[in-house]
């Protein structure tokens, strides 16, 4: 008998290509994996065995007559680690394709009864004390997954399009952002940060943009994907202390090819999701949110809109004044846009994602083009059905005396930021570039609600456990 180890993904991709398996080709495998129900019976008992490699189980069927030790793998609870050598048999009849007729069943690693996670519903809230087990539930097993598959359409989409990828610095002295709201990188206990390690003070980034915008002088089109860190002491359902941004830089480019860059991005994402993960997205759509899919197709199937800030805001007003009900009905031109304001623009606007640009100038950074009114910045939002705002992005300012007086306007300390200034000054031109927050990426394709659901571990105020 000839035994070949094998993945519970090998075998679900082997039985959907509707191969013809040959006996002396494939009949006993062996497979690794951790139990996730174990149904005893007298003479015969079933088991959800999970490997890790792929969302859904493969089911082993195990007897008194044919397994030495069945009374003993009767009793191995949920989470236990096994191996087992069984016959594949197809089962197009089942609701399972295939299952395995265990000859072994052996035990890798006992599962304490102590072990939290059992056969029923666990609430989310529940699942992040766990952080460190929660994996291992089918959520975040589908969540991780897409997780991943997300990571790398990034990578191939860029990659694609002939960018360069960029590992902009963690530490840093610029606050990109102009927030503040920073966490400081020190060895010393006084303040005295002139006599600190860097001998300035020092902080974790908010934004590898200002260092792509340099990289992006040398290789035209590049991006950065990588941790950053923002103070915020907020406990809100969006936001983390640590989160991942992806930040796309591009040389001569204008804010309609940063929005054309944006839009094929999104589509691509979406569609990339869908190929490798078609059962979490499945799961996703029939247990997280029934209008996922409906959202997500209509997203990658849709021209994206086009619409001015001040076109907006005129469309909110005019809602207000036909009696819809925000929670913010004060609709002022210069204000910055709330999520059920961004929501009502794309959703009943729009009816679908929606280009929102020309934002004024004293709610955008420093950094973003100046428009010839004097009072608006090439700003862009892409806004999203169900969501709100996904990506942001401008063309950035290129012309030296405008970013130089813009800064003094905001009595910013131009010495700190004189390497950006030379961008500028040494074969400067036009550019553009956007930012796109990786956890609320995953948010808007697996419909969960929750951004300390989407990242392994989150780290969020008085939240530091794993």
């Amino acid at each position: 008998m000839s035994t070949e180890m094998m993945s519970v993904r090998e075998l679900y991709e082997l039985v959907q290509d509707g191969s013809e398996l040959e006996k002396d080709q494939l009949e006993y495998v062996q497979l690794q994996g951790w139990i996730r129900t174990n149904r005893a019976g007298k003479n015969v008992s079933f088991a959800a065995l999970n490997d890790g490699t792929y969302f859904l189980n493969a089911q082993i069927v195990y007897s008194a007559d044919t397994l030495p030790n069945y009374a003993e793998a009767c009793k191995y609870g949920t989470g236990t680690a096994i191996s087992v050598i069984g016959k594949f048999v197809r089962t197009p009849e089942n609701k399972q394709p295939f299952e395995i007729q265990a000859t072994v069943i052996e035990l890798e690693g006992a599962c304490d009864s102590t072990y939290p996670l059992q056969k029923k519903r666990h609430s989310f809230e529940y699942l992040r004390e766990i952080g460190h087990l929660r994996p291992r539930t089918n959520t975040f097993s589908a969540v991780f997954r897409v997780r991943s598959a997300l990571a790398m359409a990034i990578h191939t989409f860029f990659q694609e399009q002939g960018f360069v990828y960029v590992n902009t610095p963690l530490i840093t002295s610029n606050d990109a952002e102009g927030a503040g709201e920073t966490f400081t990188v020190t060895t010393r206990s006084d303040g005295r940060y002139d006599q600190d390690f860097f001998g300035k003070h020092a902080t974790l980034t908010v934004s590898g943009q200002l260092q792509a915008e340099a990289y992006a002088m040398a290789f035209r089109d590049v991006y950065t994907f990588g941790p950053t860190f923002r103070a915020e002491n907020s406990n809100t359902t969006n936001h983390l202390a640590e989160f991942w941004m992806v930040e796309p830089e591009m040389a001569f480019a204008d804010l309609d090819y940063d929005m054309a860059v944006i839009e094929d991005m999104v589509k691509f994402c979406i569609n990339y999701v869908y190929d490798t993960c078609p059962e979490e997205m499945k799961f996703f759509n029939e247990r997280i949110d029934t209008t996922l899919k409906e959202r997500l197709d209509h997203v990658r199937n849709s021209e994206f809109r086009r619409m001015t800030y001040t076109e907006g805001i005129e469309y909110l007003k005019k809602a207000v004044a036909d009696g819809h009900k925000f929670d913010n009905c004060n609709i002022e031109w210069g204000m910055d846009l709330n999520t059920e304001h961004e929501r009502y623009l794309c959703e009943n606007i729009a009816k679908g994602p929606l280009f929102l640009t020309d934002y004024p100038k004293d709610i955008k950074a420093f950094y973003m083009r100046q428009n010839d009114d004097g009072k608006t910045v090439a700003a862009v939002d892409c806004l999203v059905p169900g969501v709100g705002e996904l990506v942001g992005g401008s063309q950035r300012e290129e012309r030296l005396d405008l970013l130089e007086k813009r800064m003094d306007e905001l009595g910013m300390t131009k010495e700190h930021y004189q390497w950006y200034l030379d961008l500028r000054r040494y074969g400067g031109c036009t550019h553009a570039g956007f930012g796109v927050g990786f956890e609320r990426l995953i948010m808007y394709v697996t419909g969960m609600e929750n951004i300390r659901d989407v990242i392994p571990f989150a780290r969020t105020p008085r939240n530091l456990q794993f």
